[in-house]
């Protein structure tokens, strides 16, 4: 059960993208599905969601939305440059007009003085184009508090990607 915050970003952004037709996936790794999980608590979201990646390992980013092997060897999986590979992978594998990617180090372990605990890459994209991205350090605050702010910062990007876009037709 999402918190009062998320299913409020939540509920926004299913009604934008209601509005205007527009349908949503996402490629997560550091949150485990629980931005899809927090849109499809909602009901009527399946209007809106498409589906929703796990791509926890990197042989899932590779296998799954086509992040090449030469980007997670040069930059890790925790980079700019996987988030953006995911997102763009979102597309090309789902239906979806709007797609989200969060790969981080949730914690307690696994961070490193390069990428600490609490560091987290965001992408979102747009088939018409549009591509974003934000790295948070949210610091060494705990899994869960990790997780759920990123939730928060997934979905608000989706949602600014939303209100940009035009509705269908």
């Amino acid at each position: 059960m999402a918190d009062a915050q998320t299913q409020a970003a939540a509920i926004a952004l299913l009604d934008t993208c209601k509005a205007k037709g527009l349908m949503v996936a996402t490629a997560e790794s550091c949150t485990g599905g629980l931005v899809a999980g927090a849109l499809t608590e909602i009901a009527g979201s399946s209007a809106v969601v498409d589906r929703g990646f796990v791509t926890y390992t990197d042989a899932a980013k590779e296998q799954m939305l086509g992040v090449p092997a030469e980007t997670l060897r040069a930059r890790g999986a925790v980079s700019q440059e996987t988030a953006e590979a995911m997102a763009k992978g979102v597309l090309e594998h789902s239906l979806a007009d709007l797609a989200v990617s969060i790969t981080g180090i949730a914690g307690p372990g696994g961070g490193s003085a390069e990428k600490p605990v609490g560091l987290v890459h965001f992408a979102a994209a747009t088939r018409s184009g549009r591509l974003i991205h934000r790295e948070r350090r949210f610091g060494d605050i705990g899994r869960a508090e990790v997780r759920r702010l990123s939730v928060l910062e997934a979905l608000a990007m989706l949602t600014e990607l939303a209100s940009a876009e035009a509705a269908k037709s």
